[in-house]
């Protein structure tokens, strides 16, 4: 079938008539208004033949005059790849020389330079793609443009927006007029622009309508005659949209906050990842007195702090217990929600309320227990910490009898549970509160990067440990540095598993260390003793400092040389200028340096049950690979507990439902930016805050790291493979332990979201280079090769020029 109409294209019909094409198909089938046209299938394209006879007859058929040809490939106008301008649309042809020119560079435009970079970008075969043409009588409009039945901008479900300019609709879509920008929001208005009030209403109506049809909010090309009449030339889902929380079936609007960027992860996290995180979150939180529902939203991470905004006594204190680890992003979408009508206080929940108190005072007696004892001996604390977590290590291992698939079920159903959570908690709480609470007592005697100086190359912290161990291993590679330096990391890292790699030491660190990896907390990945490439990775970028004086080890001793001197300079000239709460911020300063590093300690310890729980579940897998449930064993990390266990009592096949997983996890894996804080209609709620003025050449974030460096940005997105010359400036979205390897070679920190007291800013202190957080889409505003610096003190990345021809972004 080479041609046919558009009127017989249908949904299921992609293969052959492409994306676009399908969508008309559904829209003439809905008795929606749309050029007559027709399509010149993918098998045409196949054979790569155009059937011009069989063309000519349609073409005459519509009057043989002014038509539009547009590209319709089978990878267009998908739900997660809509390839908007990617491949080729020409207007206003006419006669049967242009036609067939026309659909031959439609053919031609599926392998541009633009096209194929999509592609490559959302990972989809190359030699799978093929190209269909739809051919449409001309429709001149008067006035046209494009319609979204959900707010692109801010997210909202409930609201639609329209661009429109007089003319083509192509010259709103390229972008090469100014538009009127109308948002719909069910509210009659004047009418204005190049739109009246009536045709507003008609396009509503009709997004209402092809939204209720297609199931999901669409993204439609309109133009409307200049008889009045409005045309459809297409319609296509919104792939830009973050998905929309759960229905809770409540009246108000709820508010989510993501809590993953404080674990420096913001791709989502597999099926079984988050059946383990929503439930260790939500028990972390309650032993703090905090009680708050974890919710999927998008693969992420986000809690419900409905009832904390709406309760009078926690309203109070909510924007300042964000700041520790939320940081100021969370704060300012917070202070918007709270000054929302919509989340006033609310009556009723004295029962709530009551128990909520309850649990409160007794978590606050502990609270104050263990603060007061690892204040008053922080060696002690130290030592019981470090113990705990060894119990928790050696509890962590699987007995030696387990050897059914049940057994390995009841192990994860039935875990040992020893509490040393007020142990491993309080010292950690009491750190962070040390490191905190000084910022205030020295106001107006004290400067931020004064304190961030003091709070620099900080002991005891595991994973600063980790990455100077990890620094030694190099040093003493030397003589295989060719090899490491010239081997790509995944090539190293095969050869290793093999047993085919020189001996540099690598057993030993993965012994300490490989249970650690990126994203590490989600269960479903990778740790480095399974996958050491990340590692490999690093120690190439270790082996070319050559700078000894650049060594990480020399900066970390050189950061603590310096806190040290910083600390007794401010204590002494805080004690003079305001002698109680200088004599206060001291000691809480002093306690910091005893304490404060020890923040990473409590996840590094929840890493080791993590570890053997993956192992025990990797196992069950290679079970149901083997007894045909799963295509491989790891397939059980998209698969919840519930599921992978009714999988071995009733042999339930879930390879479709992971195939299904998978996908909408790797379409997940490629968005860039994660909203900080949802309400349940999909509003951004930062995306609705004012904006601040732009300084020219300046992107304004958070000081969280002290110092002033100018060098050539490397951008990152994945650590596993990251190529940072020494001296470079890390930019990246945010990052977790897994990414600390990285900062023994960077000369500064530049994150899109962070708090002072995260991982990122912590390890900056450590080794002394600056850190600027929270600065919105540094990395698509800074590319990699541009000259920047990096104000720690004022929060602010200056960009100096373009970037180098020969320079890419790391993906």
């Amino acid at each position: 079938m080479h041609v046919i109409a558009l009127s017989e294209a249908t949904a299921d019909m992609v293969e052959l008539v492409g994306g676009k094409a399908a969508g008309l198909g559904e829209l003439i089938r809905l008795g929606e208004r749309v050029p007559e046209g027709f399509c010149v299938t993918t098998e045409s394209h196949r054979l790569g033949v155009i059937p011009q006879a069989e063309i000519l007859a349609v073409y005459q058929r519509l009057g043989a005059g002014l038509v539009a040809v547009r590209s319709s490939a089978t990878a267009e106008d998908l739900p997660d790849a809509s390839f908007a301008g990617q491949q080729d649309t020409f207007l206003n042809v006419t006669g049967a020389n242009e036609l067939i020119a026309a659909i031959r560079k439609c053919w031609d435009s599926l392998h541009t330079a633009r096209a194929t970079a999509y592609r490559d970008a959302r990972a989809i075969d190359h030699q799978a793609a093929r190209m269909a043409v739809v051919v449409q009588r001309m429709i001149t409009p008067a006035v046209a443009g494009v319609l979204f039945t959900a707010n692109p901008l801010t997210g909202r479900r409930d609201e639609m927006a329209v661009d429109a300019a007089p003319g083509l609709g192509s010259t709103v879509v390229d972008g090469a007029t100014t538009v009127d920008h109308y948002v719909l929001d069910g509210v009659t208005r004047d009418d204005t622009g190049c739109l009246t009030s009536a045709h507003l209403a008609e396009l509503r109506t009709t997004g209402e309508r092809l939204q209720v049809h297609f199931g999901r909010p669409q993204d439609v090309e309109w133009a409307i005659d200049g008889d009045g009449l409005l045309w459809l030339l297409q319609s296509r889902p919104i792939t830009s949209l973050f998905p929309l929380p759960p229905e809770t079936g409540k009246p108000l609007p709820r508010v989510y906050l993501e809590f993953g960027h404080v674990q420096g992860m913001l791709q989502p996290v597999t099926p079984m990842g988050m059946s383990t995180l929503r439930s260790q979150i939500a028990a972390m939180l309650a032993s703090l007195g905090v009680r708050v529902e974890i919710v999927d939203i998008g693969g992420r991470l986000y809690g419900d702090l409905t009832e904390l905004a709406r309760s009078r006594s926690s309203r109070k204190r909510l924007v300042k217990l964000l700041a520790v680890d939320f940081g100021p992003r969370a704060q300012a979408v917070m202070e918007h929600v709270l000054a929302d009508p919509r989340f006033a206080p609310t009556t009723g929940g004295a029962e709530r309320g009551a128990a909520a108190g309850a649990s409160s005072l007794r978590t606050a007696g502990r609270a104050v227990v263990g603060i007061l004892r690892a204040l008053a001996r922080p060696d002690a604390a130290r030592i019981r910490m470090f113990q705990a977590i060894e119990r928790m290590r050696v509890r962590s291992a699987a007995p030696d009898d387990l050897r059914t698939t049940a057994d390995r079920l009841r192990f994860l159903r039935s875990q040992d549970t020893e509490d040393s959570a007020d142990d491993i908690m309080w010292p950690i709480v009491t750190g962070m509160l040390a490191a905190a609470l000084p910022a205030a007592l020295l106001r107006g005697v004290a400067s931020p990067d004064e304190i961030h100086t003091v709070l620099g190359g900080m002991p005891h912290n595991v994973t600063i440990e980790m990455d100077l161990a990890l620094w030694r291993l190099a040093r003493g590679a030397d003589e295989h540095r060719q090899l490491l330096l010239d081997t790509p990391p995944d090539e190293l890292a095969a050869r290793y598993l093999r047993g085919t790699l020189p001996d540099i030491g690598m057993a030993g660190f993965l012994d300490d260390y490989g249970h650690r990896g990126v994203a590490e907390v989600d269960l479903g990945v990778p740790r480095w003793v399974e996958d050491p490439a990340p590692v490999f990775a690093a120690i190439a970028n270790y082996l070319r400092v050559t700078d000894p004086q650049q060594g990480p080890d020399r900066r970390f001793h050189r950061a603590a040389a310096a806190a040290e001197t910083a600390l007794d300079e401010l204590a002494a000239r805080a004690r003079r200028r305001r002698p109680v709460r200088g004599t206060i911020a001291g000691f809480l300063l002093r306690r910091a340096r005893s304490l404060a590093g020890l923040r990473e300690a409590g996840k590094f310890a929840g890493l080791y049950p993590l570890r053997e729980n993956r192992r025990q579940l990797l196992l069950i897998g290679a079970d149901l690979t083997a007894a045909g449930l799963l295509e491989q064993p790891d397939d059980i990390m998209f698969l919840t507990l519930d599921e992978a266990e009714a999988a071995v009592q009733s042999s339930t096949d879930h390879r479709a439902t992971v195939a299904s997983r998978r996908a909408v996890h790797r379409r997940e894996l490629r968005r860039r930016s994660v909203p900080v804080a949802l309400l349940s209609d999909g509003t951004d709620v930062e995306a609705i805050l004012p904006s601040e003025p732009a300084r020219d050449g300046t992107l304004a974030g958070v000081g969280a790291s002290a110092g002033r460096v100018t060098g050539t940005a490397r951008v990152v997105h994945d650590p596993a493979t990251a190529h940072i010359e020494p001296g470079e400036v890390l930019v990246a979205a945010t990052t977790d332990p897994g990414w600390t390897p990285l900062f023994l070679t960077a000369s500064a920190l530049v994150t899109e979201t962070g708090a002072i007291m995260a991982h990122g800013p912590t390890v900056a202190r450590e080794y002394g280079i600056p850190a600027v957080i929270c600065v919105p889409d540094a990395t698509r505003t800074i590319s990699t090769g541009q000259l920047v610096t990096v104000d720690g003190g004022a929060g602010t990345v200056t960009v100096h020029r373009p970037p180098a021809h020969d320079r890419e972004d790391e993906v």
